[in-house]
């Protein structure tokens, strides 16, 4: 069932790309002409690259895994949708960029690439399309050198235990297994009439450290901000440049958090 689910991911995320790639959400245009796609939040925790291999996980089409490739690290970005990694790697020839890609479930990178990186990175809305966060873990572990760092910028649990338009908790906090949905348009174009079919999965905090921990890496930050760098919720309202939040709540709850590790 595990595999079929990952299917439907797939086959989502391939369909997803086109309104992606139109959307004003990436601004493709932007970033052809230079633009760094990484907000502050994971910037902050990356520091200087320059010269640093980094591994970045769930890439999409490759926007951040470029940006870092500008910021000076080689790196290597991994992702399911074999749509987005093709679209990637026009880019990466487009820009003249030294990236490589690799189209495969995180789970299945070892059959792809065997190799230890500097950093390993991922960001937003990444962990919820994966069941289980020991084998995650086990991924980063295994792909980061002896004292490597691992950057980690996701949306926060509370906000996922909230209905569509934040009127009631709708769903558990806890990871209590799939939860099995379609959406009309995505959080880049909610204007689309094209529907989608998906799986994901909820992931505590608790669970979230405690998979890293277990798999040999020490927490040197955890953080939480009122905000969201992405207008991508319903009813978002921008406070400030790039900082959103539900307009009906305000700053009262967590919208994302991030977390800086080292492996031993």
């Amino acid at each position: 069932m595990i595999e079929q689910y990952f299917k439907t991911n797939q086959e989502t995320w391939n369909k997803r790309l086109e309104l992606h790639l139109d959307s004003k959400f990436y601004n493709l245009t932007e970033f052809l002409n230079g633009k760094n796609t990484l907000n502050s939040i994971e910037l902050d925790l990356l520091g200087n690259i320059e010269g640093k291999s980094v591994l970045h996980l769930q890439c999409h089409f490759g926007q951040d895994t470029i940006s870092l490739s500008r910021m000076g690290a080689k790196v290597t970005g991994v992702d399911l949708s074999d749509k987005a990694i093709e679209k990637a790697r026009t880019l990466t020839t487009e820009l003249n960029e030294d990236v490589t890609f690799i189209n495969c479930n995180v789970y299945d990178l070892p059959q792809h690439l065997n190799q230890k990186f500097d950093i390993v990175f991922t960001s937003y809305g990444t962990i919820s399309w994966l069941p289980n966060l020991n084998e995650w873990a086990n991924i980063i572990s295994q792909y980061l050198k002896p004292s490597g760092t691992f950057v980690f910028a996701e949306f926060h649990p509370v906000v996922w235990m909230f209905d569509d338009d934040f009127e009631q908790i709708g769903y558990n906090y806890f990871n209590d297994g799939p939860q099995i949905e379609q959406e009309i348009g995505t959080y880049a174009d909610k204007s689309s009439n094209k529907t989608f079919e998906y799986v994901n999965w909820n992931h505590s905090l608790s669970e979230v450290m405690n998979s890293l921990l277990n798999n040999g890496l020490i927490i040197e930050q955890f953080n939480e901000f009122d905000y969201s760098p992405y207008g991508c919720f319903n009813g978002a309202l921008e406070l400030a440049p790039e900082q959103f939040v539900i307009d009906k709540l305000k700053r009262r709850i967590p919208m994302v958090y991030s977390i800086k590790a080292k492996k031993i």
